[in-house]
């Protein structure tokens, strides 16, 4: 099933040169960086690779999303982190390759099972868990 946004309300753009080896610029300019394979790819790890971008923005997003729930069912979130980890590897007997994730949240200011139903609600309003829920493994542990 595709899930189709209603309404866009922001639209980011981002043109890429050389593929993983090569440089990575959004049209506005805030973001310009130099993108390497990791060495476990076979690259020099002297950039960005797209695994850490996705992480950074995935982190980014559920922490956003988690602090709008806590705003709406009034809890307490300070201190709260969100750590992200993106694995890419191969599928398919190696007939390609394969993305999953593995967020880590901390809510110091939380009972564990409060914590862990807002973790719940702020996963079904990410919209990177939405995006990729029921694509690619996602596990979510509150520390």
């Amino acid at each position: 099933m595709t899930i189709a946004v209603e309404k866009v309300l922001y639209t980011a753009r981002a043109t890429a040169e050389g593929g993983r080896d090569g440089r990575t610029a959004s049209d506005d300019g805030k973001l310009d960086v130099t993108v390497a394979p990791p060495k476990e790819l076979g690259g020099n790890g002297q950039g960005t690779n797209p695994e850490q971008l996705f992480a950074a923005g995935y982190a980014a997003c559920f922490h956003s999303a988690l602090k709008t729930v806590a705003r709406v069912t009034k809890q307490d979130v300070t201190g709260s982190t969100v750590t992200a980890a993106v694995g890419i590897g191969p599928i398919n007997g190696g007939a390609g390759y394969g993305l999953e994730a593995e967020l880590v949240v901390t809510l110091p200011a939380l009972e564990r099972e409060a914590a862990e139903q807002l973790v719940a609600k702020a996963h079904e309003v990410c919209p990177y868990s939405n995006a990729t829920r029921g694509n690619i493994k996602v596990d979510i542990t509150v520390a």
